[in-house]
């Protein structure tokens, strides 16, 4: 029965990211922790590829619509990509199993990942909230602020590495403030982004995870079912309405992983 919901559940993933570029991954890691029990430091490689695959698949829908700009997605996704997997290759293998131990307290690897992705989720939450709640419509031209778009994809890079999310509530404030990129424009192109950064930080895992391909496969295709979805289904609904439910429902899954982390 947990199958059934965490396929289902995947198919809500590719769903986001199909409606507003973003907000489906980062559901993608819990799912695969809590819901299939899969160890925390493999679910984010799963995440990873995921994540990947859906929003390649995504980005062509919106390329075939002339949504993408490839220029922007060149200059961010050049760091982005190098952050990944050098945190994916070097600095995710180098964390100890043992983090930091005080009296009783013992902060092990699995539990500092999932943490820091509640933290993430946390941000995500009161990022969707807030854009929900604006019109990000932008009629300036595009413009680039080469340092900052550059400065944002080594830190979505970092995160992406080591929590397994794609980054996108980051990326699409990001091109909408920095590039001045339309809203469905900075959808379609962070989507781009995020499907290669994505599956690089996954190469960094193939040869020091034991990958589950039947299973990783089919929660893919659910997904990449959800993003089809989200795509046809963008034309006609609101995505800041979506996005402001989104962001509280990621409230209430960011508070729930801390308080289960910490104190259950």
């Amino acid at each position: 029965m947990t199958e059934v919901i965490g396929l289902a559940v995947a198919i809500s993933i590719g769903f986001s990211l199909g409606m507003i570029g973003g907000g489906g991954s980062i559901l993608t890691v819990p799912v695969l922790v809590y819901l299939l029990h899969i160890n925390p430091i493999l679910a984010t490689a799963y995440s990873l590829f995921v994540v990947g695959l859906t929003s390649l698949i995504g980005a062509v829908s919106f390329m075939r619509k002339g949504l993408v700009d490839y220029r922007t997605a060149v200059v961010f996704a050049l760091p982005s990509l190098l952050a990944v997997f050098l945190t994916r290759q070097f600095v995710v293998p180098a964390i100890p199993e043992e983090v930091f131990a005080w009296d009783a307290f013992i902060l092990t690897k699995n539990m500092a990942v999932m943490l820091l992705f509640a933290l993430v989720m946390l941000a995500a939450a009161f990022s969707m909230i807030r854009s929900g709640k604006e019109d990000q419509e932008a009629d300036q031209p595009i413009q680039y602020n080469y340092p900052l778009i550059v400065l944002e994809g080594l830190v979505v890079g970092i995160l992406t590495g080591l929590v397994g999310a794609g980054g996108g509530f980051l990326i699409i404030p990001a091109l909408v403030l920095l590039a001045h990129l339309p809203m469905k424009m900075a959808v379609g192109t962070s989507l781009l982004i995020i499907a290669a950064k994505s599956l690089i930080g996954f190469l960094g895992d193939i040869s020091r995870q034991a990958i589950d391909w039947p299973f990783l496969l089919l929660f893919s295709g659910f997904a990449i079912g959800g993003i089809l979805l989200g795509s046809f289904f963008s034309r006609y609904v609101s995505a800041g309405k979506l996005k402001g439910g989104f962001g509280w429902f990621l409230l209430l899954m960011g508070t729930y992983i801390l308080t289960k982390e910490l104190f259950i």
